[in-house]
């Protein structure tokens, strides 16, 4: 059976009050989008960069409460800001506030103002690196171990794409692979994915192909039309396509083409 596409919604927690992000939230949920995704930093990423911000696990426990159909998320948490079991605990406390509907999105950080003012050692992105694979099976042996456990095997997301180290994490641990990457950049790394996934003995196929669409990068919001953008990512085996959607006002417009395009591929 073919994997099916499905549509997710990162609603950015800044420049905004908490009352729009829980609108919106509302709304995508109504909308039929498949995931609402929050990020895990402690200050805006874009725009002023003081601006008003907040804390992603706090979030996910709200929309845990909020929504009854959507699964929930970080895109992604950061390893360094917190302890492997604790983050497990956290993390299947949502689960069970949100009915099972959790995805555990994990990256080993790199926006250097957390690290400086909340008082993380920044390190290196090797350093970074070998502390996620240092972390996930922590977090696994963690959660096999909580009372009461996860309501399901929680899936993984890891998000990055550094072919040596990265994506030989996403083989060994990921249930779902996020990335920017697109075009020949896509089609390359979905090729060093896959000699990782023989390597350690797995099916590619196992793992969700996640593409952030509308723009290359962290800056860029506006997404592109999904028959444009959309089909060459499918074609190379792109199943899950997340938009993101900033504050204050949180203009959800540009996600109904992509539910429709869905609806149509999966019909």
């Amino acid at each position: 059976m073919s994997r099916p596409v499905r549509i997710a919604v990162q609603l950015k927690p800044q420049h905004a009050e908490y009352p729009a992000i829980r609108e919106a939230l509302s709304r995508v949920e109504e909308l039929g989008a498949d995931i609402a995704f929050t990020w895990d930093h402690f200050f805006p990423l874009y725009g002023d960069p003081d601006g008003k911000h907040f804390e992603c696990w706090s979030v996910l426990g709200a929309w845990a409460e909020q929504t009854s159909r959507l699964e929930i998320g970080a895109l992604v948490s950061c390893n360094s800001y917190r302890n492997p079991d604790l983050l497990a605990d956290m993390a299947r406390t949502v689960d069970n506030i949100s009915g099972g509907r959790l995805i555990l999105g994990l990256g080993a950080g790199w926006f250097e103002r957390d690290y400086v003012e909340y008082g993380y050692e920044f390190g290196t992105p090797g350093s970074r690196l070998a502390d996620l694979g240092a972390a996930l099976p922590r977090i696994r042996r963690r959660l096999g171990r909580l009372n009461p456990p996860p309501l399901r095997d929680l899936p993984v997301l890891i998000g990055g794409g550094g072919e040596r180290k990265t994506l030989r994490l996403v083989a060994e641990h990921a249930d779902i692979w996020h990335t920017f990457a697109q075009g020949a950049e896509l089609r390359h790394k979905l090729a060093v994915l896959e000699r990782h996934c023989e390597a350690v003995g797995r099916d590619l196929g196992e793992i969700e192909i996640s593409v952030g669409v509308g723009g290359r990068g962290r800056d860029q919001t506006l997404p592109g039309a999904p028959e444009v953008e959309g089909a060459p990512l499918y074609d190379m085996g792109a199943r899950l396509f997340t938009i993101s959607v900033g504050g204050p006002d949180y203009d959800l417009a540009v996600v109904e083409p992509w539910l429709r395009w869905r609806d149509e591929l999966n019909s």
